[in-house]
């Protein structure tokens, strides 16, 4: 079981199990189970699909949120950035997790890869974006409206 907060202060555990995994498919049609499965493959689209990652999430909390008599409109108003990257990261941990003990090594480390991959990805993109120079490109020019 995972953790992360919201931005209400609330306490959330992301708990990946056959139940809760049948849960997610059976609401949204995608299977935690398979990561490797699709094209682009799920893992890949929980990462770059926040509405996706978000609506899986909400699904793996809907005990959690019924208990504290919480709608999913409640709960994703209360996931900025931050959250959501929270959550994210519990939730790809609780998949390792869940995979390792289920004796299903390769998909752990499959998992646990494309997460260092995808953040190697945006660390790569922030580069490239911090390297442009917006005056080079512009040819020198120095604020003056082009005729």
């Amino acid at each position: 079981m995972r953790q992360f907060t919201d931005t209400q202060g609330r306490s959330w555990q992301i708990v990946l199990n056959l139940g809760t995994a049948l849960r997610v498919k059976d609401a949204l049609g995608v299977d935690l189970l398979a990561p490797e499965a699709g094209e682009p493959p799920l893992v890949t689209r929980l990462t770059t699909d926040e509405f996706l990652l978000g609506s899986v999430i909400c699904q793996l909390l809907a005990r959690q949120m019924e208990a504290c008599k919480l709608t999913e409109a409640d709960i994703l108003a209360a996931f900025d950035g931050a959250t959501l990257l929270a959550a994210q990261e519990a939730f790809f941990a609780e998949m390792v997790d869940f995979f390792r003990s289920r004796g299903r090594a390769d998909r752990a480390a499959a998992v646990a890869k494309h997460a260092a991959l995808m953040q190697a990805a945006v660390r790569a993109a922030e580069a490239q974006v911090a390297a442009i120079r917006p005056e080079t490109i512009l040819g020198g020019t120095s604020g003056a409206s082009p005729g």
